[in-house]
């Protein structure tokens, strides 16, 4: 089996020892995501939607970065704080999954840092 780490430029210091994401085999898999800066701040304190849509962007760079496009995601873990956000998580990620749907999940949980209301892990079969 061969296995690449994707890092796509500019991304910043992860808190603990992983990568953004690992290709094995023409599977990409995306480290859980959270809504930080390069320094690892929380952005966009409060809002749900934007802190999905800022996820996903950071999800896309990852799949771009492995040569692929979102249409190759097949599975999202989502992870949310509290159940009064899904309703603005699922109207943002509809957004980036217009056509075929990924299989996925949800559950509510908490998270490393109390002002980040989402997280996302994904799968990607590129090639």
């Amino acid at each position: 089996m061969s296995k690449k780490s994707i890092i796509p430029a500019g991304t910043g210091k992860p808190l603990a020892p992983f990568v953004p994401g690992s290709m094995a085999d023409n599977v990409l898999y995306v480290s859980g995501t959270l809504p930080f800066d390069k320094d690892n701040n929380v952005v966009h304190v409060g809002d749900a939607a934007a802190q999905t849509r800022h996820v996903l962007e950071i999800i896309k760079g990852v799949v771009e970065e492995a040569g692929g496009t979102m249409d190759d995601v097949t599975f999202n873990t989502v992870l949310i704080t509290d159940w009064d956000n899904y309703a603005a998580v699922n109207e943002v990620y509809a957004e980036y999954f217009p056509g075929e749907k990924p299989a996925r999940y949800c559950i509510k949980c908490g998270l490393v840092k109390p002002d980040a209301l989402v997280e996302i892990a994904s799968f990607a079969h590129i090639g």
